[in-house]
């Protein structure tokens, strides 16, 4: 699972995989393999080789998305983004400046691609239709403005969290 988080002023990208009750975490680059139990609701032990480290986490009432996370000591902001609404639009006020990433939203094959690099899109044009689970998903653009990159090709194979095109 591929998400985005903003710690703080930071923003880190997360890749977490579940494996033989093992997680495997990727943060900013770094790759932890750990057991993690979970003795309490909101209370979390991270095994990792030798070290034992014990993370609290409580969601805000502002926000589902947004949680007070304690770890050795340190308390941390943290707000999960999930790369599939920055696709889908629910999240569309991160679209209005810069670019907008177009991400697959599961595994999957490329069945489409739909328009180019350089070709200027209205938001809700398609962009690429993926193949998942025997069902084809329009991949769409999320705002108005100029296709910067398109990163596949008719039969590649996708994961989710891939991004497909860039549009700025």
């Amino acid at each position: 699972m591929k998400l985005k988080a903003l710690i703080g002023d930071r923003e880190e990208e997360l890749v977490i995989k579940f494996q033989d009750g093992r997680v495997s975490a990727e943060v900013g680059g770094r790759v932890y393999d750990l057991e993690v139990r979970e003795p309490q609701p909101g209370g979390y032990l991270f095994f990792l080789n030798t070290d034992v480290h014990e993370c609290l986490v409580s969601e805000r009432a502002t926000s589902k998305d947004a949680f007070a996370v304690s770890v050795r000591g340190h308390s941390y902001e943290v707000t999960i983004v999930d790369p599939k609404r920055l696709r889908s639009g629910q999240n569309s006020d991160r679209h209005h400046h810069g670019l907008a990433q177009i991400l697959a939203p599961m595994p999957g094959k490329i069945v489409r691609v739909q328009t180019e690099a350089g070709a200027a899109v209205e938001k809700g044009a398609g962009v690429v239709v993926v193949e998942a689970m025997k069902m084809q998903n329009e991949m769409k653009s999320p705002r108005a403005g100029v296709v910067v990159s398109i990163n596949v090709k008719p039969g590649d194979t996708v994961n989710a969290g891939d991004v497909l095109a860039v549009i700025e």
